[in-house]
């Protein structure tokens, strides 16, 4: 695996030896100070440029970095949809292990005090690029909800708990399944966010996915969370369920009080009881 040393240096040797390269930035885990450091930390790279057709014309010009695992160029695809804007992306994963995001990104388009907390200037051609804050994870700390945003939360959480139980006693795990850890886990992570907050004051990142939470939860909700992830046994998934209904009780209703808001208590009450007669309906009941 090429050393972080010989990474930097072979993105600034092409960079340097390219007129249509003007200037770049590193951003991402890299460029944060407080992140940890591992192998598998991404090159995030954004080299800003006159101008980005001839790149991307080019099927051959992104072999230079090295020896190719596998290519994603973003703006070519069609599912998922390319991202609008007037960049053009290579994600390069090589075969040593290393990755590469390179971001080709117009520098007449570049507005420095729109570019990311976490960004370094590691090459400037022309004098260009005025200096830029240190590094820091300002952009992707949590912001405090709104009372929308906690009735939002709210609403569609317990709004989709319903669509789990009814997967299991159709014995539709992957539906289920679904639901469990797509909408209504989307929900929780948010709530667990704003839980986290109100202890931080709010400079604390859980990183992407709730990554980090277990930094930052009290051991028994970091327990109660890993009871939400469930094997393929529909036990085991209702298990799941009620742990997460649980767990997102337990952060809501401090978020609730720290800031004022109505928590659905009778929406709650509901559903719960509605889960649970789900829970022992036999399969022969229709009702």
């Amino acid at each position: 695996m090429r050393s972080e040393k010989e990474m930097y240096a072979l993105i600034l040797r092409i960079a340097n030896a390219d007129e249509r390269i003007r200037a770049v930035l590193l951003n991402g885990s890299r460029a944060n100070p407080n992140a940890t450091r591992d192998p598998f930390q991404d090159f995030d790279i954004v080299y800003l440029v006159t101008e980005t057709d001839s790149f991307r014309n080019d099927p051959e010009w992104h072999r230079q970095f090295g020896k190719l695992m596998i290519l994603q160029r973003p703006n070519e695809m069609q599912n998922p949809p390319p991202e609008n804007g007037e960049g053009y992306a290579y994600l390069m994963q090589f075969m040593d292990g290393n990755r590469i995001d390179l971001t080709l990104y117009p520098i007449e388009k570049f507005n420095p005090s729109r570019a990311d907390s976490l960004s370094a200037v590691l090459l400037d051609k022309d004098g260009r690029i005025p200096p830029l804050p240190p590094p820091s994870e300002k952009d992707y700390l949590p912001r405090p909800p709104t009372a929308k945003d906690f009735e939002d939360c709210c609403n569609e959480f317990w709004w989709v708990c319903p669509y789990v139980a009814k997967g299991l006693w159709r014995r539709e795990i992957l539906y289920a399944k679904h639901i469990l850890d797509g909408a209504a886990r989307t929900q929780l992570l948010r709530m667990l966010e704003w839980y986290i907050g109100i202890q931080t004051e709010f400079s604390v990142p859980i990183g992407k996915f709730g990554k980090h939470l277990d930094r930052s939860l009290e051991a028994d909700l970091w327990n109660l969370l890993l009871e939400t992830y469930s094997d393929s046994d529909y036990e085991a998934t209702w298990d799941a369920l009620f742990a997460m209904t649980a767990l997102f009780r337990k952060a809501a209703l401090p978020v609730e009080k720290h800031f004022g808001f109505d928590y659905p208590r009778r929406e709650d009450k509901n559903v719960t009881a509605y889960l649970k007669r789900i829970r022992r309906l036999p399969h022969d009941d229709v009702d």
